[in-house]
């Protein structure tokens, strides 16, 4: 029999705010050592009242919007509860009857064609804290404690988990892109409800939730794995499948039972009284809506009609800094084109020479356009546009001073370089013989020579063709 696997995903993604979602203690990077981003109220002493981050329901906003969401204008939070150590009030601050956005709409594209995920719901809370496992002890960290999530609740509408890898990449793009979260270390974490059922039944399966991932190389191994544990269940009844909660061991590649899966009752919510509805008006709304930035599909259609290259677009909307980057020395007048050679391949080959990617890329907007507008007026060649390039992304130093201090930007006319030529064919009589004897290569140590002399100026195929002219009357 052929099975079908049905899919549903709840992901949470840390909010890049200066500070947290119910008090001033910094955000998700500021913390340095343990414990040193806490105050009263995150740390649940009693008496300690939440005040909302009018940021954090901006940044939910847009997430929404990208999202193709209803974005709610009234909206309110409840109370989770539930008793774990990492959790000092014994209750979550979060959203079940009210939640921010519903009803939304995202496209993946895969091998096997694209399909249409259901967003069911964004909902606003607060993270809880982390635990620390040292041998016989567990020590608990607070700085997480009340850092702004959103939780991102799909239909179970994937069939796959390709589709479920290409659905977070879209998710990480679209919010690295929109200054929403850079949904890296640990801020970007994933639970994956999972069932499986006999091809063309419209009927679930009995469903397992797989815990707090945040690998996506993990995920796809979880899925499949656990995938296969269904149905092997089902084909030849290895085991019963029960409703619960499971967590993905990395080492043995094995999903194992944590608990009974928990229902909404066994949370008990109820309405947060401390913390007043928040109605989102007309105004406020526009105000969102006017701030959203370019969306990655738009960005990758602008970056196709200047004549970027797929392979190049990947690189780029998948991250966010390259982008702005690009867009940036665009804006200055060069052309997005040519921009992305000098990133994608000069920038990352400086980068890559002291094993570097360019994601550690650390060059202002200024001083790449700079470099490209020398190149592109003619006052330096190419070749000499990347010694200047290499010293900025090194030393950070000024191009247009850096390039005067070593005489980069001299041009040097046709009896100039022949003489450089002349001197250089008179002072390596042994390459000169070599190459009249057929080494190819000698022409290539005499042609580095003289661009050596030359220090970097001047054309060099017309530097080339010029020694080449020199070499058959030798």
């Amino acid at each position: 029999m052929n099975y079908e696997i049905v899919i549903g995903l709840e992901t949470h993604v840390e909010l890049d705010t200066k500070s947290k979602i119910f008090c001033s203690c910094g955000g998700h990077s500021s913390p340095k050592e343990a414990n040193d981003c806490v105050c009263p109220a995150c740390s649940g002493m009693p008496g300690m009242l939440p005040i909302m981050n009018k940021r954090v329901v901006e940044l939910a906003v847009t997430a929404g919007l990208m999202l193709n969401c209803e974005i709610s204008r009234y909206t309110t939070f409840d109370k989770k509860n539930y008793y774990y150590p990492d959790l000092p009030c014994a209750y979550q601050i979060t959203q079940l009857n009210h939640p921010i956005c519903r009803n939304g709409l995202v496209t993946v594209k895969t091998s096997s064609g694209s399909r249409d995920i259901r967003i069911k719901q964004i909902h606003m809370e607060e993270d809880a804290g982390k635990l620390v496992h040292d041998g016989k002890f567990s020590f608990v960290d607070f700085n997480r404690t009340s850092v702004p999530l959103i939780e991102i609740v799909t239909q179970p509408d994937f069939r796959s988990a390709e589709e479920v890898l290409a659905y977070l990449n879209k998710l990480k793009s679209m919010f690295r892109s929109g200054g929403i979260s850079e949904c890296e270390e640990g801020a970007m974490r994933c639970d994956v409800n999972i069932s499986v059922r006999p091809e063309g039944s419209s009927e679930f399966g009995v469903r397992t939730e797989i815990k707090n991932m945040s690998s996506f190389e993990a995920i796809e191994r979880a899925i499949r794995y656990e995938a296969q544990r269904h149905i092997d269940a089902l084909e030849f009844e290895t085991e019963e499948l029960v409703q619960e909660t499971r967590r993905f061991d990395d080492v043995s590649g094995k999903t194992m039972a944590m608990r009974n899966k928990e229902t909404e009752a066994d949370y008990r919510y109820f309405p947060d009284a401390n913390l007043m509805p928040i109605i989102i008006d007309d105004e406020w709304l526009e105000q969102i809506k006017a701030a959203k930035p370019v969306e990655i599909d738009e960005k990758a259609e602008a970056y196709r009609e200047a004549g970027i290259s797929e392979k190049e677009i990947e690189m780029l909307i998948h991250n966010h800094k390259l982008c702005k980057l690009l867009d940036d020395v665009t804006s200055m007048g060069c052309e997005a084109k040519d921009v992305a050679v000098w990133i994608l391949t000069d920038c990352a080959g400086v980068l890559r020479k002291d094993g570097k990617t360019l994601a550690e890329l650390n060059v202002t907007a200024e001083k790449l356009a700079a470099i490209i507008k020398m190149v592109n007026a003619g006052t330096i060649n190419r070749n000499a546009g990347k010694k200047i390039l290499i010293a900025v992304v090194e030393n950070d130093v000024d191009p247009v001073a850096y390039c005067k201090a070593q005489g980069l930007d001299k041009k040097f006319d046709q009896s100039a370089v022949e003489a450089v030529i002349e001197r250089v064919i008179a002072d390596n009589s042994r390459a000169v013989e070599d190459y009249k004897n057929g080494k190819e290569k000698a022409k290539q140590a005499l042609f580095g020579a003289c661009m050596k002399e030359l220090r970097g100026a001047g054309d060099p195929a017309v530097i080339k063709e010029l020694l080449e002219e020199k070499l058959r009357n030798c």
